[in-house]
């Protein structure tokens, strides 16, 4: 399932996000935080200072750093006041000045009357423009709900599927109890960043919590400490856990790869089947150990399968045997040997 994002408020973004980008509020407190950020990106207006509204990206957040303040002290307060009241008119979400700037009371007075939020940042300019550009792209990114519990199994993202009551949660306790780390349990929040990397979240309401069938809903913190819950988590694999049939076609050699889609990025994909007698947790601490060495270039099958064929190859190509050659009088024997009185060399 997947949720279209069409803005978030500048209420919401500076709630969020505030803290972490150090942002003060200089306006009334409440005036344009329902004022909508439609596009994740910053824009600094640096054309639309000088009057050239035309390719104004109105939708993003406005920074004004040290050169466009020092622009804007160039001009009188008339001409200033003009140009700003001309952005505010086509729905900017809110300015932020960085570097700890003070805001003009002209700015503040076209402010006031247009409602339009205005923060200021000790940051410097770049800083909070790559920092805000991380924390905006966060909102934007699409967003897909997975019924799968997420792990990390050292260092890999691992997303654990499978039918309800196939045992999942099960296989989950086992790996937590081995040391590693639960990032979601049964429902699997998922995020695209910057088109090409899946994060992995939980809701906040169930962030840390499992469900047990025969036991409950147990706190994993509580249990087996802080270290065995983690925040988020990027997707590396995914397992699928399967009810075994005599019928079933299990993969062997691990030479082909199959991959499962999310939220248009194909990601390494396993079936698991499980069975009496088989230690499900065990196969997928494996799996997991197997995909961490292929990020790093080495395919245990592909190898073996590369010895097999070098074996074979090697096998298949009979060593030619050396003929030995009698005949005294082609130096095949040493002269003496057939003469006795012949001069040895």
């Amino acid at each position: 399932m997947k949720k279209d994002i069409h803005g978030i408020t500048v209420g919401q973004f500076f709630s969020t996000y505030g803290e972490k980008l150090k942002m003060e509020l200089l306006t009334r407190r409440g005036m344009g935080q329902n004022r909508l950020i439609k596009e994740g990106s910053i824009n600094r207006p640096a054309l639309a200072l000088t009057g050239f509204l035309k390719y104004f990206a109105n939708k993003r957040i406005q920074v004004l750093g040290a050169a466009e303040m020092t622009y804007l002290k160039t001009l009188s307060p008339e001409r200033s006041t003009l140009i700003l009241r001309e952005m505010a008119r086509k729905q900017i979400p809110c300015l932020v000045l960085t570097r700890n700037y003070h805001a003009p009371q002209w700015m503040l007075a076209v402010a006031a009357q247009l409602g339009l939020p205005i923060f200021r940042t000790p940051m410097i300019t770049m800083k909070y423009v790559n920092m805000a550009t991380l924390c905006i792209d966060n909102e934007f990114a699409p967003t897909g709900i997975e019924h799968a519990t997420t792990l990390d199994i050292k260092g890999v993202g691992v997303l654990l599927r499978g039918s309800s009551g196939i045992g999942k949660s099960e296989c989950a306790l086992a790996l937590i109890q081995r040391g590693h780390s639960l990032v979601a349990d049964d429902l699997t929040v998922v995020k695209l960043l910057d088109e090409r990397e899946l994060m992995a979240t939980s809701r906040p309401l169930n962030r840390g919590w499992m469900e047990c069938r025969g036991i409950g809903i147990i706190n994993i913190a509580d249990m087996f400490g802080i270290k065995s819950v983690r925040h988020e988590k990027r997707i590396d694999l995914v397992i699928s856990l399967q009810e075994w049939t005599p019928q079933v076609q299990e993969e062997r050699t691990g030479l082909e790869q199959a991959y499962y889609n999310i939220l248009g990025i194909k990601v390494p994909y396993i079936e698991l089947y499980v069975r009496p007698g088989r230690d499900m947790a065990r196969l997928v601490e494996v799996a997991a150990l197997v995909q961490a060495l292929k990020h790093i270039g080495h395919d245990p099958a592909k190898e073996f399968n590369d010895r097999l064929i070098a074996y074979m190859a090697e096998q298949a190509t009979p060593t030619p045997t050396p003929m030995l050659n009698l005949n005294p009088f082609a130096g095949g024997y040493p002269s003496h040997a057939i003469n006795p009185y012949a001069p040895k060399n």
